[in-house]
């Protein structure tokens, strides 16, 4: 999970925490301009937790993670994942708090070129979960369909699933870094 993780989110380097302190990861993320720390969590192989710290000075996002499909677990083999930056799509962060999320999600990934051919998708169903999904996309053929007015060029598009795809749960935000006390 980590190394998909790793080529998911684009400028990204992944660091094994090994004898480092949290405090220590902060310092070294503060000197070398690191802008966002993110810890994944997991108990017995299984992802089940992520922190996202923004830095140098927060908010800090907590999240819960569930129901995690990684890349070779899909049904139908997805291709090499390419390190291009996706283009992003929020769905249903609309309150206050969906807002605030929306904006320490958006923090990770940098602009996204127009020849992209990477999507993620991040829907917040009704109930405080956000779905993660990421794809690649296809445009087809320009079909000409006409109706009672005009006759307009239709772009379809093909989505395939690259993943990893999970679910994850905001359950605290708070300001400041990961290794200031609460």
């Amino acid at each position: 999970f980590l190394k998909e993780m790793r080529i998911l989110i684009p400028n990204s380097q992944r660091v094994n925490r090994g004898a480092y302190v949290v405090k220590d990861l902060i310092d070294l993320g503060r000197k070398n301009e690191v802008t966002d720390l993110v810890v994944l969590h997991e108990h017995r192989g299984e992802p089940d937790g992520m922190i996202i710290c923004h830095l140098p000075y927060g908010p800090t996002a907590y999240f819960g993670l569930s129901k995690v499909v990684l890349r070779h677990d899909l049904p139908e083999k997805p291709p090499n994942m390419r390190e291009s930056a996706p283009h992003l799509v929020f769905h249903g962060f609309t309150s206050k708090m969906g807002k605030r999320v929306e904006t320490i999600l958006k923090a990770l990934f940098p602009v996204s070129s127009p020849t992209s051919d990477r999507v993620v998708t991040l829907a917040n169903s009704g109930n405080d979960l956000i779905h993660f999904r990421h794809h690649y996309f296809a445009e087809k053929k320009a079909e000409h369909r006409k109706s009672k007015s005009t006759e307009e060029a239709v772009k379809d598009v093909e989505l395939s699933e690259a993943g990893p795809r999970f679910t994850m749960r905001c359950y605290k935000i708070e300001l400041g870094t990961l290794e200031m006390p609460s």
